[in-house]
């Protein structure tokens, strides 16, 4: 398993030990913040994987690599194809303008590893 790879299994450990941790904490309001993030990814009017790249792209816009990271995996599972990424990544780059350039780089190299890595989907 190359660098690449174990940037992934980074981010996916050390946000499973952190939402564990916060969640034990049984704070009403975060516990119901977080319930509420794992429902509006469901099946609705629109399905899972159009709502996974709608949170990829406003993920970009407001430059959070963690969200990045984590919607490009969630993307790949729901079967994204790469040009289906380029084109999430040219509208986030379009609405959020070259500020978003860096980020697309971190997204890029993240769609990478998922790729190289036959992470399944």
């Amino acid at each position: 398993m190359g660098e690449s790879m174990s940037k992934i299994n980074e981010f996916n450990e050390f946000r499973t030990k952190m939402n564990e941790l916060i969640l034990s904490k049984k704070n009403q309001g975060i516990n119901r913040f977080f319930a509420l993030d794992t429902r509006v990814y469901e099946q609705g009017a629109l399905v899972p994987k159009i709502k996974e790249l709608l949170g990829l792209v406003a993920s970009m816009v407001l430059r959070c690599n963690d969200c990045i990271t984590y919607h490009i995996l969630e993307c790949y599972k729901q079967g994204v194809t790469e040009q289906e990424f380029l084109e999430a990544f040219n509208v986030a780059l379009i609405v959020g303008g070259s500020i978003v350039i860096p980020h697309l780089r971190v997204a890029m190299e993240i769609l990478e590893e998922c790729i190289n890595s036959n992470l399944s989907n």
